[in-house]
């Protein structure tokens, strides 16, 4: 992923928003990575992979229910506050 610090970003920005059509560009503040820009099109395919994956969450949830495969709800809460799931 090419990289651009804030200040080239700032000056370059036209380039910038032209990479970022074919690549992510990240930048860095202070030698620090703060953000990545992305194309719309890499956007919207990320939050529709997001949608999908949320959609197959529910739909198993759903399964679950309906076979009694259930959990406490502290457990839930804390593997979800975790980011880990089953």
């Amino acid at each position: 992923m090419d990289t651009l610090s804030a200040n080239e970003a700032k000056t370059q920005f036209g380039d910038l928003l032209l990479k970022a059509q074919r690549a992510p560009i990240q930048i860095n503040k202070n030698g620090k990575p703060v953000a990545v820009v992305i194309s719309m099109d890499e956007y919207e395919s990320i939050e529709a992979l997001k949608l999908r994956l949320l959609q197959s969450r529910v739909a198993q949830a759903k399964a679950d229910i309906a076979a009694g495969n259930l959990v406490d709800g502290e457990a839930f809460f804390n593997a979800l506050e975790s980011g880990h799931h089953d």
